[in-house]
């Protein structure tokens, strides 16, 4: 049974995403899930201090079995060639971002180990699968086929970042009782693909992004500590980042500036939930506020030169941000269109039509960008 691109708000029947029945459409009032029967399509609200009103509108809500609450992981990735990846458990769900069709599903056929990152690389249909046992594996979706798995420490890969044809890594090394972290550099092209190391001997690492100039390396760790690494991945080893930030609590959720090539957003942690707006080259807070809340995700709104956030408990609701000033503009709330569980992945349509957001309540929502 096929989605159409556009699913009406009183829609009843529902439809499965995915062969495994992993990923289903909601079923409105018909929905078995729990914490859905007593919803209702009409009962989402945004809640506005600026004009325009609503920025986004709710279009399809998604239910996900088996998703990892896990604030380290990164599992949902969105390509420029309109392709919608989202990791649940040993799978990688694959559909069509303009008419939600399925396209693939990618399964490790494992009960021991799980996905946990993906990402799109920028030119094609290459994905890659970042596993919890250390394994890097490259997948062609046209063809479905896998390309080459990339083996390297056995522990889990929580972060994968693309410059071009460098696949970066992060992998989380368990040794004398402490977690450190490293980054792997792998050209996918070669058969020697392991062509550099960055090494950072603190916490692990939780986040990581390749600058849109590919210039820069931000990584984020656990222990509250952002660096910024230079642009070579051919550097054998290095321990020195370039710049290294200090921040009150893990980051996690950070992103370039899509029209600044030297603004970096992050989002502080449970301790912190401080959004931040950097100046790299000379290390400075361009703007700053307090969101009340563990932020999880954050992605940068092109469009009308705004960002959001997706927050943890207590709302666990998603924010929107005036860009420079950071004024709260809007906040999503609903029973029905809404996340009970904290936004922990948010990713953005190569359009900027279209929004999707990814919660620990195994929640999934589609949003129309206005």
């Amino acid at each position: 049974q096929k989605c159409p691109s556009q699913l009406p708000l009183l829609q009843e029947v529902g439809c499965s995403i995915a062969q495994s029945g992993d990923v289903k459409v909601c079923q409105n009032t018909h929905c078995i899930w729990e914490g859905c029967r007593e919803g209702t399509w009409n009962e989402f609200r945004a809640v506005t201090t600026m004009k325009p009103s609503i920025p986004l509108e709710p279009e399809v809500r998604l239910h996900i079995t088996g998703l990892h609450d896990d604030y380290y992981l990164n599992i949902l990735d969105w390509s420029l060639e309109n392709l919608i990846a989202v990791a649940v458990g040993p799978v990688a769900h694959i559909w069509n971002g303009g008419t939600l069709q399925a396209i693939a599903s990618i399964d490790l056929n494992s009960s021991s180990k799980y996905i946990s990152s993906l990402a799109w690389i920028k030119e094609g249909s290459c994905l890659a699968i970042g596993t919890s046992d250390g394994e890097v594996q490259l997948w062609d979706i046209e063809t479905k086929k896998r390309l080459r798995n990339m083996f390297g420490h056995l522990s889990v890969v929580g972060a994968l970042s693309w410059n071009h044809y460098i696949l970066s890594r992060l992998s989380f090394l368990i040794y004398s009782g402490s977690r450190l972290g490293s980054i792997h550099h792998h050209d996918v092209r070669v058969a020697q693909h392991h062509v550099g190391t960055l090494c950072q001997n603190k916490q692990s690492i939780c986040s990581l992004k390749w600058s849109l100039t590919n210039q820069l390396l931000a990584s984020g760790s656990s222990d509250g500590i952002l660096n910024i690494w230079p642009g070579d991945p051919g550097v054998r080893l290095q321990s020195q980042p370039l710049k290294t930030i200090p921040h009150v609590s893990a980051v996690k959720a950070m992103n370039w500036c899509p029209w600044q090539s030297q603004v970096l957003a992050t989002g502080g942690g449970m301790k912190d939930g401080i959004l931040r707006i950097w100046d790299i080259n000379c290390e400075k807070i361009i703007q700053s506020a307090a969101t009340d809340s563990q932020i999880c995700s954050l992605v940068w709104l092109p469009k009308t030169s705004e960002l959001m956030t997706g927050q943890g408990l207590p709302g666990n609701q998603m924010k929107i941000w005036k860009y420079p000033m950071l004024v709260n503009s809007s906040e999503l709330y609903g029973k029905y269109f809404s996340h009970k569980g904290r936004v922990l992945h948010i990713a953005l349509s190569p359009n900027q039509h279209r929004l999707f957001s990814l919660a620990a309540d195994g929640i999934a929502c589609l949003w129309k960008c206005h």
